[in-house]
């Protein structure tokens, strides 16, 4: 326990040498400033002496210190810490273990009476350090800021630490991993950022199929619903018919391409038919790749996704539908969804799959695959002959 001891301690004493440490840091109290210059009153909106009249977003229509969370676990955590913070954290932490295993840099430590595999976690902790520092300095800071001006002291914020952490320990695995195999600093950070640009495509696409696959669902729903409508008008249709002592069609006087009595008797249920089947068609092919998609999500870490379960343990749908203008059904007139085109009810099932996705999905097969690459990039510390 000594030796781990003096290791991290060595560890923050280099940590704390990094001039991007500290330029982070500055970075971070300035978002926070920023951040506590925003206020909700009564009008609207007001950034430090500026007054913006918003009716609809205002002291009256939502609580403050549901509009500084919305803004943390919206503004503050998916676009300053885990992007900007991040991508400044993985060139800090980058080069520990390509400096470490330099010619001449390790032989030193390794002449101490501690173990390997040790010493790799004790230097890992290091680099994940850097971010519980940055990231708890900063929700502490965000923490004053809501209780201050928002007026609810609200402890939860502090899950941004563990959740941030995760984000960055999923990119740091494999940055440790490269730089293991290349002993190049550049090297490990351009393969970590590729990486994660990929994890982002990846996630795009996700959230893309899954909201055709909604659309699709959709669709098909009401094009049943349409059918049905139809089928009721064509069943009144015969009965008139048949009161009226006017010919009803049979199967035996149907023409070639109409499909029963049904359809000889009203000209729209064969579209509504068709539309029914296409739309069918179309749902199954979506469910199908939005499965390929989502299982190829299984296997690798899930960065978007672990940084949405802050958003969604802050922030319940009903606090997230005050921040959504108000969508109808459809804006087509038919009632069919089209992709790109604002549907409150697709919008509605997508958010409600993707928040629907386990926290064991999400996070437990995210450190499956961290494990994985760290115990990897153990081995070849334990095994390469410094």
């Amino acid at each position: 326990m000594t030796q781990i001891l003096a290791l991290l301690t060595d560890s923050y004493r280099e940590l704390n040498s990094r001039k991007l440490f500290w330029i982070t840091m500055l970075l971070s109290g300035l978002v926070v400033g920023v951040f506590a210059a925003f206020g909700l009153n009564d009008k609207g909106i007001s950034f430090l002496w500026w007054q913006f009249d918003t009716p609809l977003l205002s002291a009256k229509t939502i609580e403050p210190r549901k509009f500084y969370i919305f803004a943390f676990a919206n503004l503050g955590i998916p676009i300053w810490l885990t992007w900007a913070a991040m991508i400044l954290a993985l060139i800090s932490t980058s080069s520990i273990f390509p400096d470490f295993i330099a010619g001449g840099a390790i032989e030193l430590t390794l002449s101490k009476p501690i173990s390997r595999m040790r010493l790799f976690l004790v230097k890992y902790v290091l680099g994940l350090l850097f971010v519980v520092l940055q990231v708890g300095v900063f929700s502490l800071a965000c923490f004053l800021v809501i209780g201050v001006r928002g007026e609810s002291w609200e402890p939860s914020l502090f899950l941004a630490v563990p959740i941030v952490t995760l984000v960055f320990s999923y990119l740091f695995g494999v940055c440790v991993l490269v730089g293991m195999m290349t002993r190049s600093t550049i090297a490990a950070l351009l393969a970590t950022l590729l990486f994660w640009l990929f994890l982002w495509g990846l996630n795009t696409t996700d959230g893309i199929f899954v909201l055709q696959r909604e659309t699709s669902i959709v669709n098909h729903e009401r094009a049943q619903k349409r059918v049905e409508r139809q089928e009721l008008a064509s069943r009144r249709r015969i009965e008139q018919l048949a009161a009226a002592g006017e010919p009803v069609p049979t199967a035996d006087t149907l023409p070639a391409n109409v499909r029963d009595e049904l359809e000889a008797v009203n000209a729209f249920l064969a579209p509504a038919r068709k539309e029914a089947a296409d739309a069918e068609e179309s749902a199954a092919f979506w469910k199908r790749w939005t499965r390929l998609i989502v299982g190829a999500k299984t296997v690798l870490p899930k960065t978007v996704d672990t940084t949405a379960l802050l958003d969604r343990w802050l922030l319940t749908p009903e606090d997230k539908a005050l921040f959504s203008p108000e969508r109808g059904e459809s804006g087509d007139p038919d009632g069919k969804v089209r992709f790109g085109q604002p549907d409150r009810e697709v919008q509605k099932r997508a958010e409600e799959a993707v928040r629907g996705r386990t926290v064991y999905w999400v996070i437990g097969t995210s450190l499956g695959f961290e494990a994985l690459v760290v115990l990897v990039a153990g081995w070849l510390f334990c095994r390469r002959d410094f």
